[in-house]
This record gives C-alpha cells, sequence and structure tokens, in this order.
C-alpha cells in the first residue's frame, strides 16, 4: 500500500517503490535526437553499460544497441513522426531490500521531451556563474558516473536561482574546479584548451569525449587534461560549459571578469557539421 500525496494506492513496490527512486541505486543518460537521428548513440551506448558494470547491475543479453535503440525510436514516435528533443534512458536495479539489494536485475525508463532547434547554437546572450562552496564532489570513480544521486547540483541549482546566476562551478574535495551543475568544464587560455582530468570527479560526458576527440583536428589548439585550481578560472579568455544536449554554452560573465566565445563558435560550427553524419 502506498500513500501517495494523501490518495492511497495498491501498487507493487515495482511501481512508484524502485530502487532508483529509494536510493538513487540507477544511471542514466540524456540523449539529443534531431530528425528521429540519436546523436553520439554509440557513445552513450558504451557509457550506459560501463556504468551499470561499475555498479554491478546485471546486463541481459537482450540489452544490445539496436535493442535499445528501437526503443527510443518507439518512444519519440508517440510524440511526432519526426522528433527532435532530449531522451533520457534511466536503469535502475530490480528488487526490494534495503540497502543491500536482493536483485541485481535491471528494469528501464525512457522519457522524452521535444525541443525546437535542430542544431548546437552559440549562446550569445548573458550567462553568469560563479563557485558553489557550500558542498564539495568526491573525487572519485563514482563521480564520473551519471546516477541519480545528485543533490549537490540540485542545491546548486537552487543556490544559482538565489543569486541571480545562470550556473554555477562545483568544486571537488582538494577544493579544484570539478564541472557545472549539468555539464563538464572547460577554460581557454590563449591556444590553450583545459578541463578537469576525470580523477577530479568531473563526470564523464560525452560532449566532453568528443571535444577532446575534436581538438585534435585544429593544430592551432592544444588540450590538457589535468587540475585546475579556482585562480585559473581568474586568468581564462574562456569558460565553456558542455553537455550532449546544448553542446557548448560560453560563460559570458565569472564573477566580475567578461569572457570571449570566439574559439567556443569554432569548436560549435564544428560540431554542427558532425551531427549532419547522424
Amino acid at each position: 500500500m502506498i500513500n501517495y500525496n494523501e490518495n492511497f494506492i495498491n501498487k507493487s513496490e515495482s511501481d512508484l517503490l524502485n530502487r532508483g527512486f529509494l536510493y538513487g541505486d540507477s544511471v542514466f543518460e540524456s540523449i539529443k535526437i534531431i530528425n528521429n537521428n540519436i546523436i553520439f548513440w554509440e557513445d552513450h551506448y558504451m557509457r550506459l553499460m560501463s556504468s551499470m558494470r561499475i555498479i554491478r547491475i546485471e546486463i541481459p543479453q537482450t540489452y544490445t544497441p539496436n535493442f535499445f535503440k528501437l526503443q527510443i525510436l518507439s518512444t519519440i514516435s508517440k510524440i511526432d513522426s519526426v522528433f527532435t528533443g532530449r531522451v533520457r534512458l534511466t536503469i535502475f536495479r530490480n528488487g526490494a531490500g534495503y540497502y543491500t539489494p536482493n536483485s541485481m536485475s535491471p528494469s528501464f525508463i525512457i522519457n522524452c521531451s521535444a525541443i525546437g532547434s535542430e542544431n548546437f547554437e552559440v549562446n550569445e546572450s548573458v550567462f553568469k556563474v560563479d563557485l558553489f562552496k557550500d558542498y564539495y564532489i568526491q573525487n572519485d570513480l563514482l563521480s564520473n558516473l551519471k546516477t541519480n544521486n545528485k543533490l549537490i547540483n540540485v542545491l546548486a541549482g537552487i543556490y544559482a536561482n538565489e543569486n541571480n546566476l545562470d550556473n554555477c562551478i562545483l568544486l571537488n574535495n582538494k577544493k579544484n574546479v570539478a564541472e557545472f551543475l549539468n555539464g563538464n568544464l572547460f577554460i581557454v587560455h590563449e591556444n590553450k584548451i583545459k578541463t578537469p582530468n576525470l580523477s577530479s570527479g568531473c563526470l564523464k560526458g560525452i560532449m566532453r569525449k568528443k571535444i577532446i576527440e575534436y581538438v585534435k583536428i585544429f593544430p592551432q589548439f592544444s588540450l590538457e587534461e589535468t587540475e585546475i585550481s579556482p585562480f585559473e578560472l581568474l586568468s581564462a579568455n574562456e569558460i565553456w560549459l558542455t553537455n550532449s544536449i546544448s553542446g557548448i554554452i560560453p560563460v559570458s560573465t565569472y564573477r566580475n571578469k567578461s569572457l570571449s566565445n570566439y574559439v567556443a563558435k569554432i569548436f560549435i560550427n564544428y560540431l554542427n557539421k558532425k551531427i549532419t553524419d547522424f
């Protein structure tokens, strides 16, 4: 029996009281869809399977790339015959038990919402950010995973709203830069591009992975995965937020410093050329 907002519902645990809801015992992917094409699908699938292995959720033989691709296409077809938008694919561990599960088998949920733009766009509007220092991300392997355990990110989002910010930069427990509340972080200083390394506790993001790959196309730029001190943000020419849905969002203002978006535009244009291949 479940009391859901004063309504009593006679439902099994698998309906509302799943382990993803109760314990954050789940992993998920946020995926961009353009005209029914799943952008960077192979990368998303491989990360999802890797995350399941790390948190020891069994991977059924049926969970193939084609199986989930068909499930995603079937879901988005309920909204539009030609869909552009975002999809969230969540996999949670089945079964009862409290902190210790009595099953390792998975279930999945796919939900989607339409968005208008087919391309990654250059954000020319004000995008103001600052540090979030109330709580810190642990710099370990679990922080690299896209799980439902995102309370620090939620609190950073609330902090941003309360302080008229568009986003916040999260720090790890060594007080180094980790990521944004909803994406990875890159800084540009002259021709050098830097991003926090995975040992900093940042998300192992798909767009992060693609940008690291694409830097090799531009010999004028070099890229380094390294620890980044908050002090380095003050000397950066550009700061980027990156994720699979928005691509690259250049920061316009960090504290009182105005930032450029020149290099960001180069990479956004290249991203838009790449997605035409899907």
